[in-house]
């Protein structure tokens, strides 16, 4: 396989690996040795998303990044739809033909249902969690419902999403605080897979899904309990304004009970862009946690 589009090698400067998945082909990055960790973007972000951390880490962990189907550099098989659920069911499969066994879960936006639909019925074969700003329950604040309709709506939405590549273009740079971050090479990497009015679907399907896949997720929130002893590190950005406010990273603490909260005010939707350095921070402590806690058990 070849890459879709070219990205600046000295901000991503990884081996590509493929997957075939259906008649589609799943692409993801798989850098360094030593405890699993998974990484699990948004909209419409890929495996770009978590390159400085996957940077800062490869000497100490595995990190595995991949891209949903139709996102970044993968192909979407025939008749995929593109809905949180199907990228759920790619991410299962994806975990089981590598055979990942007991790995730290980073989530952040929609990787936060997209990965705990599998955690809450396969949270044996997890070691730890990072969450940041996302959620993985039907949307009930006001501005998340309003954000769908407007991004995710028909015509507006759809217009916005496939002739502009809106959520692409404004929605990102939008979403992150540091702005002297937002170079020509970053706006590039997040605009490029997206070349068509029909590559673009993706970004219009998703926020159209925060309401469309409410009984989803209505099931996952049922199941959240059993991950209440399993350790996580919640990391809020702050400055979000896609519908993250704090009562969305309180309902995480009461579903996470063993969880080491940091809140970061010079961090908006997309931490990984805005504060790489304590998301790697987040996973090491993680590490730490759960390898104390293997000590304390023997």
């Amino acid at each position: 396989m070849q890459r879709p589009f070219d990205v600046d090698p000295s901000e991503y400067p990884f081996k590509d690996n493929w997957m075939p998945y259906r008649d589609g082909m799943i692409h993801y990055v798989d850098e360094g040795q030593g405890p699993v960790i998974l990484l699990l973007h948004g909209n419409p972000t890929w495996s770009y998303l978590y390159r400085n951390v996957i940077k800062e880490l490869s000497g100490e962990c595995r990190l595995i990044a991949l891209d949903y189907p139709g996102l970044g550099m993968s192909r979407a098989p025939s008749g995929y739809g593109y809905t949180p659920q199907e990228h759920s069911e790619a991410v299962s499969e994806f975990i089981r033909r590598l055979d990942l066994r007991d790995f730290v879960l980073v989530v952040q936006d929609w990787g936060g249902p997209i990965g705990f639909n599998y955690a809450v019925k396969h949270h044996e074969n997890l070691r730890g969690i990072v969450v940041m700003n996302t959620w993985a329950w039907p949307a009930t604040l006001p501005a998340m419902k309003l954000f769908s309709l407007a991004m995710g709506g028909w015509p507006i939405g759809y217009w916005l999403q496939t002739r502009q590549n809106f959520f692409a273009k404004k929605i990102v740079p939008h979403g992150i605080y540091h702005t002297e971050k937002i170079t020509d090479a970053l706006r590039k990497a997040y605009t490029d897979p997206f070349p068509t009015p029909k590559s673009r679907k993706p970004t219009w399907i998703f926020p159209r899904q925060i309401r469309k896949a409410r009984p989803w997720l209505e099931e996952i929130e049922k199941k959240l309990p059993v991950l209440a002893n399993l350790p996580a590190q919640i990391l809020w950005g702050m400055k979000d304004s896609a519908g993250f406010p704090l009562e969305e990273m309180s309902k995480w603490q009461s579903y996470l009970n063993l969880n080491e909260t940091e809140s970061l005010v010079d961090a908006s939707h997309y931490v990984q862009e805005d504060r790489p350095d304590r998301v790697t921070a987040s996973i090491r402590r993680v590490l730490e946690r759960t390898t104390q806690q293997s000590k304390e058990v023997i």
